[in-house]
């Protein structure tokens, strides 16, 4: 018998009432949010609108979108937007295929396992700026660090590597320390793989190559999606490793937009350029979040169903 769709439908009256307790528990957590996080934001985009330069705090003329304009259409400003996409992409690749490889490797049973990944993920636990300096004095100097002492030693010219490359030395320091958390991550969607399932299709004679692609990658989507949204998101922040090791030089080879933010607001006191770089790298980051989580959601929706 099936029932009349009508009856199931709630009317007005059949609503729950408004909890006012708990709206009342939940509404400082709620307002101290807004004041602490939108509020900042919305200073920002205000800001953005107008020349305002510290140097000259009695002089703030309304400019509109000029701001805006020159992001887009300077080319140096559209180099720093592109250093940070280039920083961005290139950290993402580089720390899924290292880390997706270190995950297979860690995936296997062997003396030491447990104490080798609580090594590897000590990269990750290093502050930015301790990395940099790391690796600008102690690896990378062309007088005293260890790959210039390597080079001397096979007989081969030494490199000063943040001069000759700046951006790839950066890149460099960047996939080093995010690299393990997309192993970790990784590893976790590796042993949540069932084992009938590589057992079967051994059976049915794949090669290793064929059982990667086919099992492993399929089981693998939803740690990929967690590892690219969120690395995306905190890749846009790099900010200490560049301050610290290239200052956004050579010229500005290593300038990213939050370099770039604190160079005009901090150093050239151009609160109403910084303010728009500081809007679209928002805008650009929460853009990126939303197109991901709708494609990790419709994932999820598509394994329930």
């Amino acid at each position: 018998m099936l029932s009349n769709p009508t009856t199931t439908q709630k009317t007005p009256q059949q609503r729950q009432p408004v909890n006012v307790p708990a709206v009342l528990l939940v509404l400082p957590a709620l307002i101290y949010l807004i004041v602490t996080t939108q509020l900042p934001f919305l200073m920002t985009v205000y800001y953005s609108f107008f020349k305002w330069n510290l140097t000259i705090p009695g002089d703030r003329p309304f400019i509109g979108l000029s701001n805006y304009l020159s992001l887009f259409t300077d080319s140096q400003n559209l180099h720093v937007i592109l250093n940070t996409i280039v920083l961005m992409l290139s950290v993402v690749v580089l720390t899924v295929v290292i880390g997706g490889a270190v995950a297979m490797l860690l995936n296997r049973r062997f003396l030491g396992r447990g104490i080798v990944r609580t090594l590897f993920i000590s990269s990750f636990l290093v502050m930015p700026v301790v990395t940099a300096v790391v690796w600008k004095n102690m690896l990378m100097n062309p007088v005293f660090g260890f790959f210039g002492w390597v080079s001397q030693q096979l007989g081969l010219p030494v490199v000063d590597y943040l001069s000759t490359y700046p951006m790839q030395s950066i890149i460099t320091m960047v996939t080093w320390e995010w690299t393990p958390f997309a192993a970790l991550i990784l590893l976790t969607g590796l042993q949540g793989i069932p084992e009938e399932q590589l057992e079967a299709a051994r059976l049915d004679g794949c090669n290793p190559l064929q059982e990667f692609w086919y099992v492993i990658i399929p089981n693998w989507m939803k740690s990929l999606e967690v590892v690219i949204l969120l690395e995306t998101i905190f890749l846009m922040q790099v900010y200490g490793e560049i301050y610290t090791a290239t200052s956004g030089g050579p010229g500005i080879s290593t300038t990213t937009i939050p370099y770039f933010i604190y160079q005009k607001a901090f150093a050239e006191y151009n609160i109403g350029l910084a303010s728009a770089a500081g809007v679209i790298a928002v805008l650009f980051t929460n853009l990126v979040a939303s197109v991901m989580l709708r494609i990790i959601g419709r994932n999820i929706q598509g394994g329930r169903a």
